[in-house]
């Protein structure tokens, strides 16, 4: 067994250093027995002046966080000037606030615990009322009496009175697409006007924006954003679904299947239409590769059809629903469906009038506080149900805060024919 090291702790001029006639004098009086004490006594001090430990702080861990640690993974801490901090693991994010202990809380180096300051093995208690240990940590009492008792000296490093507590929360994507946005990709002819100096490659994006690894490469991919000449891009809309309406044009072109749409043909036919690293690059966006089928591809309907419904439902136009459905349906591939739930974050239907009509209201435009975004909800649309008003909302939720809990929060509910409706509490 390797010998203990003992923390060397100098006596400071005028600093009251116990001796073991102290510590026999205070179990003495304390009314111990000390045959039922472990022989090594810890004397503990008080930091001193010249301990700096501004740079320690104390930190609540959950289980995910532990194992990544436990891993050999890092954790990182995100955020600029004007925002919250939150801490990132490689799958999670976690807001991180201070909070208060109750109690103070002391960090001490070298600190031993029971079994450290035993000459044999603790036992298992013999009672629940062991409250003295009953002389289980050695094997005899007479044996202890004969042992010389240690006094060793313990320096506090840091005392806590808050800690750091995390909760998960859901990324924070916003940034993500408003820094996209600012050098979208619209055709090489308009490249000269883009302000290089807003581009940014992967890892910059990555550092920036307070989300994990994980969850930062579903955000480009619900952004669709894609790697261009060394810089993460996206596409401008109407160009985007020129190109899109390009590529699953050629489905009918070629008489493909909708489940056999081949990749180099796709890109060989926009040669010359589109840089072929956008091509590429959206192909790999819209398309996922057919399960049982060698070098073919199947498209996303749900993407498609949405892109498609993007550039139909111009902001400040209202449809009638049967008609926009119909342009829509037409608007697709034949043999892919259009269906309501594609319109999720995109438009919203009022169904209350004579006439049911359906608007654009795109979920990436609306304010970043929950206040200001309720107000403009139902400034639009004065009644919801939960599942129209669910994706709008859903970015503030957490694992334990639902939307509907939320809109209990922030709305007032009311029934009407058996639907529960949501409206303003003001």
């Amino acid at each position: 067994m390797e010998e203990e090291s003992y923390m060397e702790v100098e006596e400071p001029e005028g600093l009251y250093v116990r001796n073991l006639d102290d510590v026999k004098g205070i179990i003495k009086h304390a009314k111990l027995d000390e045959r039922n004490l472990t022989h090594i006594t810890q004397a503990i001090y008080y930091p001193s002046a010249e301990i700096v430990s501004d740079n320690l702080k104390l930190l609540e861990l959950d289980d995910h966080m532990i194992k990544q640690i436990h891993e050999g993974q890092s954790l990182f801490f995100k955020g600029g000037h004007n925002e919250k901090v939150v801490l990132c693991t490689d799958e999670k994010t976690y807001d991180v606030k201070a909070a208060e202990i109750s109690n103070s809380l002391l960090l001490i180096p070298d600190l031993k615990f029971a079994a450290a300051t035993s000459t044999s093995p603790l036992k298992s208690p013999r009672t629940a009322n062991n409250t003295s240990l009953e002389r289980s940590l050695n094997d005899s009492a007479d044996d202890d009496l004969l042992m010389e008792r240690t006094l060793e000296q313990r320096k506090i490093l840091k005392i806590f009175h808050e800690y750091f507590e995390c909760r998960e929360i859901r990324p924070k994507f916003r940034k993500l697409g408003d820094l996209l946005q600012l050098t979208r990709y619209s055709g090489p002819e308009h490249e000269e006007s883009i302000d290089r100096k807003l581009l940014f490659t992967f890892d910059q994006l990555l550092d920036t924006i307070q989300c994990s690894r994980k969850e930062f490469v579903e955000g480009l991919r619900q952004y669709r954003a894609m790697e261009f000449e060394g810089w993460m891009r996206v596409l401008e809309c109407e160009y985007e679904y020129r190109i899109v309406n390009l590529m699953v044009g050629l489905i009918a072109e070629n008489s493909w299947p909708l489940d056999e749409v081949e990749r180099e043909e796709t890109i060989n036919a926009l040669e010359g239409i589109a840089p072929k690293q956008i091509v590429e690059g959206l192909f790999d966006v819209y398309t996922v590769p057919t399960e049982g089928k060698e070098n073919r591809y199947t498209y996303k309907e749900e993407l498609v059809a949405r892109i498609v419904a993007q550039n139909i439902l111009q902001p400040g136009l209202k449809f009638r629903v049967d008609e926009f459905l119909s342009t829509w349906q037409e608007a697709v591939p034949e043999g892919m469906k259009c269906d309501e739930k594609y319109l999720r974050g995109l438009g919203i239907f009022d169904k209350e009038g004579a006439v049911p009509c359906i608007r654009s209201l795109s979920e990436e435009n609306l304010p970043l506080n929950i206040h200001d975004r309720m107000r403009l909800l139902f400034k639009t649309k004065p009644k919801w149900t939960l599942d129209e008003i669910e994706p709008y909302i859903e970015c503030f939720s957490t694992p334990i805060l639902s939307v509907s809990t939320l809109m209990a929060k922030h709305a007032r509910s009311l029934m009407e024919n058996g639907v529960r409706y949501y409206v303003t509490k003001h």
